[in-house]
């Protein structure tokens, strides 16, 4: 079974001053069950199409399956998605672990209806596998499905973080 291991983390402070690359993403869902989400994604000159499971309780793995496609089909299958897009700039940031980059932050800055939110991602070997967290790296928010693209999309932050 394939199976994403993963931690989110708000991020507060300055990350960019670290990323090695950045990239535009666009990604709208066939699906946004969050039992089973379907999502086309645009990034750069590449398309996927990518299918994820339900999260287990801790929120920390799920079962994931991706696939290349070209990018006419998936500019195709943006036709059949759910109305609305997540629109942002992923900044892939070295995580030191004894000197060496060993892993990856995936940091998200999202624009549009989400702009404002900035979330850090890290997949790891296993649910226990420890890592360093840099000093920019806030709250943890795995398992909070508010944070979840697909939903997202539904309840996009702008209007959440105003209710605060």
């Amino acid at each position: 079974m394939l199976l994403e291991i993963e931690r989110k983390f708000l991020v507060n402070g300055d990350f960019k001053s670290f990323a090695i690359h950045s990239t535009r993403i666009v990604q709208a869902y066939i699906s946004s069950n969050p039992e089973r989400t379907v999502r086309i994604r645009l990034t750069g000159n590449k398309a996927y199409i990518t299918i994820k499971g339900e999260p287990d309780e801790s929120g920390i793995s799920r079962f994931e399956w991706e696939k290349e496609i070209p990018t006419d089909e998936a500019e195709q299958l943006l036709q059949v998605c759910e109305p609305g897009f997540i629109d942002k700039v992923r900044y892939y940031v070295p995580a030191v672990s004894n000197k060496m980059f060993e892993k990856v932050f995936e940091v998200d800055e999202f624009h549009g209806e989400n702009e404002g939110l900035i979330v850090a991602e890290i997949e790891l070997n296993n649910s226990a596998e420890d890592f360093d967290k840099p000093e920019w790296l806030g709250q943890e928010v795995t398992g909070d499905k508010r944070y979840y693209n697909s939903q997202l999309l539904k309840h996009p932050y702008s209007a959440w973080e105003k209710e605060k």
